[in-house]
């Protein structure tokens, strides 16, 4: 047993805290308005600077997305979307130093039919959101969950990706600035389509109601809200790359951050999707071949985005959730939750370290030939099979 004063005589030395009223650890000027990490106190402008960066590094370190690529953002309203939303914002505009060379698009799916919202608050939700998507110029599609009862049978099979190699970023780069050259910089080629857009999506807004009536039955059927909750985003991907598809999105943005991995990670270790891991907390997610997604938040904390939209004015919608308002214990994503944020408040470094695990993980799945890789898909999540049937032995 330890005693209390067993070699323990000595005064304890005491470490101040950091201070909002110290200087920026950047510029060494301005005064700190927020502190994100023990000693990293940032200014405003150090710290829009900063994130700015860190999301512009993302994506030109890992070169997936290609200039002139439709790109569709995935906004649910929350503070993550939302803040990746401002970002794209931010690099297209025409004061940026460095802009962004793809051509964005916003998909958001009305989960209110199984969250247990009416018509009422559905459609103030759908007004709040699409208000701030026309004030972005870019094309946006409202899908509610319902439609995923009219998606063709082929969702459910893989289509083999004909993607350009890393190697011919390059040549696709140089593709670009010509093809801007010949049409004169081609900046409004977004602008052009709104309104036809626009009028699409309000259309895709209605559904029938024994679609309605078939989604109450599908998720009343579910015992659990875990499976409720891994059911929900099941189907939300499947409209989100089907809705991609038919539009001409190669890519898809998904505000996945740091702190939201860090949760699936353990989450999907505790339901037995461990083989999974590396598709669904990896930087770009290519399991559906045809259509990436890629995660460019995945470096930013819970606590850095809150911070930003704070101070920039960046608007959300808060939008009810299955889990919203439930018990610690209600589900296993929302123990699992609970149980990183607690922690995080108490030792810093747990997301970070829990996230930096991740970064570590591979499929370990062998190569399969065309032939043979439909059947070794999963037939809803399209992950490769982990289980492997050996020759019974009597």
């Amino acid at each position: 047993m330890c005693q209390v004063d067993e070699e323990y005589n000595s005064p304890l030395e005491h470490k101040s805290l950091p201070a909002v009223s110290k200087k920026c650890m950047k510029c060494k000027e301005g005064t700190a308005v927020l502190i994100i990490r023990v000693g990293d106190a940032f200014c405003r402008s150090c710290f829009k600077e900063y994130f700015i960066h860190k999301f512009r590094a993302m994506l030109g370190k890992n070169r997936v997305i290609f200039p002139g690529e439709k790109v569709l953002l995935a906004v649910s309203g929350g503070p993550a979307s939302s803040c990746m939303l401002a970002q794209v914002q931010e690099g297209l505009s025409r004061d940026a130093p460095k802009k962004l060379r793809f051509m964005p698009g916003i998909i958001y799916i009305d989960e209110g039919g199984v969250c247990g919202q009416n018509a009422e608050e559905r459609e103030k939700a759908v007004v709040q959101l699409e208000s701030i998507f026309r004030m972005t110029g870019f094309p946006y599609h409202i899908v509610p969950l319902e439609q995923v009862f009219t998606l063709p049978e082929s969702v459910l099979e893989p289509v083999y990706s004909r993607e350009q190699p890393g190697s011919s970023y390059k040549a696709a780069v140089d593709q670009h600035i010509r093809t801007e050259v010949t049409r004169g910089h081609g900046e409004p080629a977004v602008e052009e389509t709104q309104d036809a857009v626009g009028r699409l999506s309000l259309q895709a807004s209605t559904y029938k109601p024994e679609h309605k009536l078939a989604l109450e039955g599908l998720f009343s059927s579910l015992k659990t809200l875990t499976a409720k909750q891994d059911m929900l985003q099941i189907l939300r991907h499947h409209l989100i790359l089907h809705t991609a598809r038919i539009n001409g999105y190669s890519k898809v943005m998904i505000g996945d951050s740091c702190t939201r991995l860090a949760i699936k990670l353990l989450t999907n270790i505790s339901l037995g999707r461990g083989a999974a891991l590396a598709a669904d907390t990896a930087f770009s997610d290519s399991r559906y071949g045809d259509v990436v997604m890629v995660r460019p938040m995945r470096d930013y904390s819970s606590k850095e985005i809150g911070f930003y939209n704070r101070l920039f004015e960046v608007q959300s919608v808060f939008i009810p959730g299955l889990d919203t308002k439930t018990a610690d214990k209600a589900s296993i994503q929302r123990l699992t939750e609970s149980f990183v944020v607690k922690l995080q408040a108490d030792f810093p470094s747990t997301v970070s370290t829990v996230y930096r695990t991740s970064e570590k993980l591979h499929t370990a799945c062998p190569p399969q030939s065309s032939t043979t890789e439909a059947a070794a898909k999963c037939l809803l999540c399209l992950c490769a099979l982990d289980t492997k049937a050996g020759k019974l032995q009597h």
